[in-house]
């Protein structure tokens, strides 16, 4: 054998899974046709938070008379220069994978891989060469890509995903977005930011649907406030691109209506990159565009493997990477436990930023528990209201019975930095009353947290 291990695929599961191989002692290559790192790194998670965070001091400089700061002269944002930056950020952090591979002695199979046979993985490269590299175990984890609606065809130049949005050679004066789960709503708020008129089409009753109902109706206020148009329980029935701009038919609850724009960003989910991976002809079982696995990401075939995107699951890259450690850990004769998928954190990083974990309320009271809840508005935080950003609150759930946290859905400034107290409370099984007595540092944003949980037991101080 050539490897004790090929990943074939370099994103957030593949690269970690790669490196925590290479720490247990295995051989280790992985087969990856673009930049290292995957679409999250170079495409996905870490360049809109640059351009978010480009938006982010915009903002602040236009709310800098509110902090007794005096701005002279006109202060606008450069698109081009925000672009720029944020692929320099990514080019960065695909460079650093680069230097990990090296320190971890993995060896970067440069081109598309297949599986062709048991333990063997075809690579063919820019030249159309073919290798075949052979190994005792594979892991597929080739992500997702922008998903495409039959009448929402992406042409990349006025019907856009994802990743022709992060790189637009000019800002647009309009943009329709469609779709506001994490990745709708993030450029929605960057847009609309930067001045482009934004319009947010949703087809379910709430923007980010699968949050708690609390935290979309307080995102939609937020947004509806920056003067973004949200229009949920809507459709794109078709677009025409013929003249200068975009006509989207959008059907309503109303009716029909006719809106244009220069830009409409598809943003209503992902497809797994299943083809051209040799799946079928390996006949290894596959379920509504997923790879079938069991809990320690085994496919049907013996010695495949599959994790990220392509199975069942939240599609985030820190689930990505925690698979790929289970995965190989498992591999290598550790006993991991398997991962609970009712403690992942989820983040989406408009401003207001939204975190939550575990069961929303609606949730909890369908699955029959007796619950306690407790909120604490961030209109009550002496932090908050210093820094000038006291939009939001943080909501926690408890069992009624054991005091057990159940769910946490926190949407303002930084949250994103505080909802890891949570997932860790989660695992321990901490009380609501672990969480009152442990204290938190004043003045914090974190605070909340602990005022959150008193709230639910009648304790809370500051409201």
């Amino acid at each position: 054998m050539n490897y004790d291990l090929i990943v074939v695929g370099s994103g957030p599961g593949g690269y970690v899974a790669a490196i925590r191989a290479s720490q247990l002692g295995m051989k280790v290559g992985v087969v990856e046709k673009a930049e290292l790192g995957g679409v999250c790194l170079n495409w996905g998670c870490i360049p809109t938070k640059a351009l978010l965070r480009s938006a982010e001091v915009y903002h602040n400089f236009n709310k800098a008379k509110e902090y007794g700061v005096s701005v002279e002269g006109q202060v606008k944002p450069d698109f081009e220069a925000m672009v720029n930056r944020s692929r320099k950020v990514a080019n960065g952090m695909s460079k650093g994978i680069q230097y990990l591979f090296k320190k971890n002695k993995i060896d970067h199979l440069q081109g598309a891989g297949k599986l062709v046979k048991k333990n063997t993985v075809e690579v063919t490269d820019q030249e159309d060469n073919q290798t075949n590299y052979t190994a005792n175990h594979i892991i597929l984890a080739t992500g997702a890509r922008s998903k495409e609606l039959p009448n929402l065809k992406q042409d990349g130049e006025k019907i856009i995903g994802y990743r022709k949005a992060m790189t637009l050679p000019k800002q647009p004066k309009s943009m329709i977005v469609v779709g506001s789960g994490a990745i709708g709503s993030e450029f929605a708020d960057f847009y609309n930011a930067i001045g482009t008129e934004v319009t947010l089409v949703e087809v379910l009753p709430r923007v980010v649907p699968i949050e708690d109902e609390e935290v979309s109706k307080q995102l939609a206020r937020s947004f509806k406030k920056k003067g973004i148009k949200v229009m949920t329980e809507a459709s794109i029935e078709s677009v025409d691109t013929s003249g200068d701009l975009c006509k989207a038919t959008i059907k309503t609850k109303k009716g029909e209506e006719t809106k244009e724009a220069e830009i409409v960003l598809s943003a209503v989910g992902i497809t797994s990159n299943l083809e051209n991976l040799g799946i079928e002809e390996m006949g290894i079982e596959t379920e509504n565009d997923k790879v079938k696995v069991d809990e320690f990401y085994r496919t049907n075939v013996e010695g495949v493997y599959a994790i990220g995107d392509i199975i069942q699951g939240p599609a985030l890259a820190h689930v990505a990477s925690a698979e790929g450690i289970a995965c190989v850990e498992k591999i290598a004769g550790e006993n991991p436990d398997p991962l609970d998928y009712k403690n992942m954190p989820s983040c989406t990083y408009t401003f207001p930023e939204i975190a939550s974990v575990g069961m929303t309320e609606q949730a909890a009271k369908d699955a029959g528990y007796e619950i306690k809840v407790g909120k604490f508005p961030f209109t009550a935080s002496g932090k908050a209201s210093a820094a000038g950003e006291n939009e939001g609150f943080v909501k926690l759930i408890f069992d009624g019975k054991y005091g057990e946290l159940l769910g946490g859905h926190l949407i303002g400034a930084h949250v994103t930095e505080m909802v890891s107290e949570l997932v860790v409370g989660k695992k321990i099984e901490a009380t609501g009353h672990e969480f009152i007595k442990s204290v938190h540092p004043h003045p914090t944003m974190s605070e909340a947290i602990m005022e959150a949980a008193a709230a639910a037991y009648d304790e809370v101080i500051h409201i």
